[in-house]
């Protein structure tokens, strides 16, 4: 196991293995429950939390007393397969909206307990090079210095935050962003663009405050969409609100878009709560749509996203609507060990999958602190999961046809499946 001091280093106590969170409890971890962390990882390390080890000599899970807990904060494309170990002290502050995954050393190097769930290498940090990302950024700011549009996303995203996305539509590659929405409808708890002032939370990045206009979108995405690699063009970013507030603008692009191109997926990332609208987009073009959800039960889902004027009910009908269309259908599933893999939860899933026929599940890290999301959702006690593994194993027998991943698919991937579905 691993833990750190007060002033942040870290090291390893060859006494104790390292175990695992799942839910509010903790276990013993195996062998292949764990992978060498992943270049573009990060270790954390987790004030006013006590670590748990399994110490080698009695077999007992023990807690470190005066020493800080670790945790990996893992690459994009690895799903969590348990949650770090730790015991929270009083007065102890919020974690930041991060995913804590358990972590230990070993010969020499990192491991932690997570999977490489999509191959895709859009968001690997070997492609990212630093000095390029800044030409290429400071050119295309100054080629189009009155698209506002264009401008939030190089200032803001690419070169403040070094968001994935936002940096591969400047290199002029894969999926390029288009957030839209400065306003939301969902309230929810670990939102990463706005915390209210009673939580005890700073969000990691600020969120648009303007509505672009047809022009500014077009002027970038159909570039794009004509040149380059694997092309997709995604409403609805972490940058911003619910997209589908704004559905007529984002209608109108499609049908202009697609007056000049047919290449390349128009996907749409949303909390899926107007139905109506998604008829209307889908009615004009869009290929894909991602819906977010930490959860397929209504109670679960409803305490964390506090949904204003609309409810769960209608996310499952505008996946329905999606797929009538023959549109390509995700959902950006919150993994957190201990709900996800809950025996209710795993139950609603396959109910919302052979109702609503999505394609493709996402296994998201939840970016949250678990002791906080547990108690703002009033769970006191959970049974013993399935585990996240053996949840992804199971659906696959059951659902042969479902894509996992944790991005968007290009046109080359969503054929691949759907080639599948036919068989």
């Amino acid at each position: 196991m691993v833990f750190a001091d007060q002033d942040g280093n870290i090291f390893e106590d060859t006494r104790y293995e390292v175990v695992g969170r799942s839910g509010f409890d903790v276990y013993p971890l195996s062998p292949e429950d764990f992978i060498e962390v992943p270049f573009g990882s990060d270790m954390l390390t987790l004030p006013g939390r006590l670590p748990y080890g399994l110490h080698i000599e009695s077999g007992e899970i023990e807690l470190r007393e005066d020493v800080q807990a670790v945790a990996s904060l893992n690459a994009p494309a690895y799903t969590q397969l348990f949650a770090a170990a730790f015991a929270t002290q009083d007065e102890a502050p919020t974690l930041p909206l991060y995913a804590y995954t358990a972590v230990g050393w070993y010969n020499g190097k990192f491991y932690t307990t997570a999977v490489r769930i999509d191959p895709d290498d859009r968001q690997d940090l070997e492609n990212f090079d630093r000095e390029h990302i800044w030409d290429v950024t400071r050119k295309r700011l100054e080629e189009q210095p009155n698209n506002r549009l264009v401008q939030h996303l190089g200032n803001n995203c690419s070169l403040k935050y070094c968001c994935p996305a936002a940096r591969n539509f400047f290199m002029g590659r894969w999926e390029a962003p288009i957030p839209v929405s400065p306003a939301c409808n969902s309230n929810c708890l670990g939102c990463i663009s706005f915390q209210p002032k009673e939580h005890d939370l700073t969000s990691p990045q600020d969120r648009l405050d303007f509505i672009p206009t047809v022009a500014e979108i077009v002027e970038y995405t159909l570039p794009h969409l004509e040149k380059a690699d694997r092309p997709i063009v995604s409403f609805g970013q972490g940058c911003e609100g619910e997209p589908l507030l704004v559905w007529q603008t984002i209608r109108d692009v499609i049908v202009e878009l697609r007056k000049h191109t047919n290449r390349g997926i128009i996907n749409l990332n949303t909390n899926g709560s107007k139905p109506k609208a998604v008829e209307e987009l889908f009615k004009v073009g869009l290929n894909s749509m991602r819906i977010s959800t930490n959860s397929l039960r209504k109670s679960i889902y409803e305490s964390y996203y506090l949904p204003n004027n609309y409810t769960f009910e209608d996310i499952v009908e505008s996946a329905k609507i999606a797929r009538k269309y023959n549109g390509w259908v995700s959902i950006n599933y919150f993994t957190f060990p201990g709900m996800t893999d809950h025996p209710e939860e795993v139950s609603a899933l396959k109910k919302f999958i052979r109702e609503s026929d999505i394609n493709m599940i996402q296994w998201r890290n939840f970016n949250i602190d678990p002791d906080w999301y547990l108690g703002k959702l009033g769970v006191a006690d959970l049974p013993q999961g399935y585990g996240i593994r053996n949840v992804m194993e199971q659906l696959k027998q059951e659902f042969p046809h479902l894509a996992y991943g944790y991005f968007n698919p290009p046109a080359e991937v969503q054929e691949h499946y759907n080639k599948l579905r036919i068989k």
